[in-house]
């Protein structure tokens, strides 16, 4: 994270945060599985990895400079980090983007312009990390939003073994 002197942190919470992937751990709000049926976005998968790093870095408080951008542009090239994108026409109205190793996925922050967006960007990413055979969803950090889709605080022990596991499966993003 870009700190506020322009140096680059690096964190590793304890306890950590996760969205489990299971159908029991992960949580879809009840009305945004109305917003589901509807069908108001079109879903798109590393067609604009640069556009929403950038949406995501439009707030008062931001910890996305440009060095993280260069850095995490160049992730996405070498094929490791990823956007999970939603589309009205040509506009580009929510997102999230993270990095992918094994069967673990690492979110680095989402965004919205349009309501709902954001959430179901990350309904789209868990449904896909599934299908895919994905086991560790990280979040590093909760927040009162995630937790309404089930995510949870773990102790890094806990973490450790889970991301040891997750890093030995052979998963491929796209």
């Amino acid at each position: 994270m870009a700190l506020e002197d322009g140096e680059i942190g690096w964190f590793s919470p304890d306890p950590r945060g996760i969205i489990p992937l299971e159908a029991d751990g992960f949580h879809m709000p009840h009305g945004l599985k109305r917003v589901l049926k509807k069908n108001p976005f079109e879903i798109r998968l590393n067609t604009a990895f640069e556009a929403v790093m950038r949406a995501c870095a439009r707030r008062a408080e931001t910890w996305i400079s440009e060095e993280i951008i260069r850095s995490y542009r160049d992730l996405h090239l070498l094929g490791y980090a990823h956007s999970v994108e939603c589309w009205q026409g040509k506009e580009l109205v929510g997102g999230l983007y993270g990095v992918a190793l094994g069967g673990a996925f690492f979110g680095e922050s989402m965004f919205h312009t349009v309501t709902d967006a954001s959430k179901v960007a990350l309904v789209r990413l868990v449904e896909w990390m599934r299908l895919r055979g994905y086991t560790l969803l990280d979040i590093q950090w909760t927040t009162p939003h995630l937790k309404t889709f089930g995510a949870v605080d773990i102790p890094r022990v806990d973490y450790l073994q889970r991301l040891a596991a997750a890093l030995q499966q052979p998963c491929e993003f796209s």
